[in-house]
């Protein structure tokens, strides 16, 4: 949280404020128990304390898109938020961390930015990708460490079109629980568990992967990690 802070002011401090803005003379006393300083300090309490307060909220809060709460939905038009591309309900936390990451995502167009990507969205993936073998530069058992997410770069025998696919290998399931509340399901209709594909993750690797280039997606190693991994 940013350590800027409002300056608080209680009503005492506003009523000061407003005897020093009062004509003097004896028409204007300073008596703090008369008539006029009591009702500039019933009207001061209204400053102090509501409207310095609210401000201090606004200041410190609403401004920060970590915490925001009030104004969040306005962040969100802002930054052209919820994404499409995640269709499941959010907790406020979710939305401020997406808020925070559509915000300072750079993008990019290595492993290291798709392994990252999807760990924050809960995954963990192992990329591939694909070479063909080339008379002259490729070697027969010639075998490249990447050192990225456990894979190798390998030569392999197939069309030259081969290097511009690459295999994303999902670890799980995504598991869509049951939630009470507004927003969320329904008795009777929903169930209380949903298990499909990594729809959130496919959609954000289709709209930052390289241009030219084609994921396809592996799920065929599938864990669930568990009945009851990823409940709320």
């Amino acid at each position: 949280m940013s350590s800027d802070r409002h300056t608080r002011r209680v009503g005492d401090d506003y009523a000061d404020a407003l005897a020093n803005l009062l004509p003097t003379g004896p028409a204007w006393p300073r008596d703090q128990d008369g008539v006029l300083m009591r009702l500039q300090a019933g009207l001061a309490e209204v400053w102090g304390g509501k409207v310095d307060p609210r401000a201090a909220d606004l200041l410190e809060r609403e401004a920060d898109p970590r915490v925001t709460f009030e104004l969040l939905p306005d962040w969100e038009r802002a930054f052209g938020l919820p994404d499409a591309c995640v269709d499941e309900p959010l907790t406020i936390g979710d939305r401020q961390r997406a808020l925070v990451e559509r915000m300072t995502t750079e993008g990019g167009q290595s492993r290291p930015f798709f392994i990252e990507l999807a760990a924050r969205l809960g995954y963990t993936i192992r990329i591939r990708e694909f070479a063909p073998f080339m008379c002259g530069i490729s070697q027969c058992g010639d075998t490249r460490p990447t050192g990225a997410a456990g894979e190798d770069y390998r030569w392999e025998i197939g069309p030259e079109e081969m290097r511009f696919y690459w295999t994303a290998r999902i670890d799980r399931a995504r598991l869509a629980w049951f939630r009470t509340g507004a927003g969320g399901g329904q008795v009777g209709v929903d169930p209380h568990l949903q298990i499909g594909i990594a729809s959130d993750l496919e959609c954000l690797f289709q709209r930052f992967k390289p241009a030219h280039t084609r994921i396809l997606f592996d799920y065929s190693g599938l864990g669930d990690e568990g009945p009851l991994a990823g409940t709320p």
